[in-house]
């Protein structure tokens, strides 16, 4: 079957995400700039969080630009990876609110550690279906940035229970490095 649904499926709940994440934003009470001090958590969480979904998002795009049909396995996945992708927003608030303390920081990690793999789990479905010579298959590699992903998640899930700030750094690392551009995808969907 084609990718056409999954794709504008996906861009649908993922617009969705970002929209509940940004309906979590208050506006403070007063006029001046020391009235948004409160908001600091608040607007840290949802920067962090607004980043980890644009990047699946992104990641998700190029992809499934390389891909020439879906199967039903590779529906169910990609519902796995929009399950995990849809608590975001549900850490991302406890996350602020409990001004980052240990257990919300770890279930954000838990949260990303299970979209990592659900998205692990989607790459690997997809060259499967496409073979290991397809467009795809070339652009996924290793994908030693994903593995590293989810090292560092675990890390930083038992870190939070100690060093909680330790483990929002590893967040925003893995974020980062993300957040480069993965020229082998960018050069295989330039050569499609």
């Amino acid at each position: 079957m084609g990718k056409e649904r999954l794709t504008a499926f996906t861009d649908g709940v993922v617009a969705i995400i970002i929209t509940i994440m940004v309906l979590e934003l208050k506006v403070p009470h007063g006029t001046s700039l020391s009235d948004l001090a409160p908001l600091l958590p608040v607007v840290l969480s949802y920067v962090l969080s607004f980043v980890y979904v644009a990047i699946y998002w992104n990641n998700h795009h190029h992809m499934l630009a390389l891909c020439e049909r879906v199967d039903g396995p590779i529906l169910w996945a990609n519902m796995h990876l929009l399950f995990w992708l849809s608590l975001v927003p549900f850490v991302t608030s406890w996350l602020s609110e409990s001004h980052f303390n240990g257990v919300p920081v770890a279930a954000y990690g838990g949260v990303l550690i299970m979209a990592g793999l659900a998205y692990t789990i989607l790459s690997r479905l997809l060259v499967h279906l496409h073979g290991p010579d397809s467009d795809i298959a070339r652009a996924m590699g290793r994908d030693f940035k994903g593995y590293a992903s989810l090292v560092a998640y675990a890390l930083a899930i038992g870190l939070a229970f100690v060093r909680p700030q330790a483990s929002l750094a590893l967040y925003v690392a893995v974020a980062a490095m993300w957040f480069i551009p993965d020229r082998r995808v960018e050069r295989t969907i330039q050569s499609v």
